[in-house]
């Protein structure tokens, strides 16, 4: 009995807790990070399974690719990131782990008029931490500023800029994303989105995309999104689905 009252008590606790908080804010589905800082003192998980259709011969599952955040304080969280692929295309299939992905998250500004609110993240991957397959030669490090301004109680609009290396050569691949948000309820959430990579020494490729996110409480959110390549040498097209928490 003393049990029954007791674990009664923490529920209710938990239920009051999740309202007195704002509601979880994800980096997935879209490719716009947030500059949402996690809670403090609370852990997050963001995960997802991607299929992607790069051209006729090939594709790619991510099974799973999951985001692991803590809130360290109100300015700052740690994250790690780890990634499951299966690969196949006409002559062969391989699977394995992709290098973990070590980093953090820093706010530096609030919004205010025209600042948007912005937060910097910086990730490093750990090259031996990976599938035979898939270990890199080098520590491969990726930064991105976000930016996000509300326009309006519904809709946003949030951008990153950054770059990212490969593991295997110096040469920097750079990052842009320009998203719009829209609430369309207080549980049901959409965006569309431009984004695209440019490499130092290649032609930059360039996609779009749009999804859905719907919030089951505070802490819990699902979400579904899919998208296609602008330029010939983008991916063909892909799709996600995932979710959110935080406890």
């Amino acid at each position: 009995m003393k049990i029954s009252i007791s674990f009664l008590l923490l529920l209710i606790s938990l239920v009051g807790y999740t309202q007195n908080i704002e509601p979880i804010q994800a980096d997935r589905p879209d490719q716009t990070e947030t500059p949402a800082i996690v809670p403090t003192g609370m852990f997050q998980v963001e995960t997802g399974f991607t299929f992607q259709k790069n051209d006729k011969k090939s594709t790619l599952f991510s099974l799973p690719t999951t985001l692991w955040k803590y809130g360290v304080n109100e300015n700052f969280e740690l994250r790690l990131i780890t990634e499951f692929i299966s690969e196949k295309n006409n002559i062969s299939k391989s699977n394995g782990f992709n290098p973990i992905y070590i980093g953090f998250k820093v706010k530096l500004t609030n919004e205010k008029g025209i600042i948007p609110k912005t937060s910097f993240i910086s990730h490093i991957s750990l090259p031996n931490v990976a599938s035979n397959k898939y270990k890199t030669d080098f520590y491969a490090p990726e930064f991105r500023f976000v930016m996000q301004h509300t326009l309006n109680e519904k809709l946003s609009l949030s951008y990153n800029l950054g770059a990212e290396w490969d593991g295997f050569t110096p040469e920097p691949t750079f990052i842009y994303t320009l998203t719009t948000g829209y609430s369309i309820s207080d549980k049901l959430g959409s965006y569309i989105e431009l984004f695209g990579f440019g490499p130092q020494n290649d032609k930059a490729n360039h996609s779009f995309d749009g999804g859905l996110t719907y919030l089951i409480n505070n802490n819990f959110m699902l979400d579904l999104s899919s998208g296609v390549g602008i330029t010939n040498n983008a991916p063909d097209y892909y799709t996600a689905i995932g979710f959110s928490f935080r406890i």
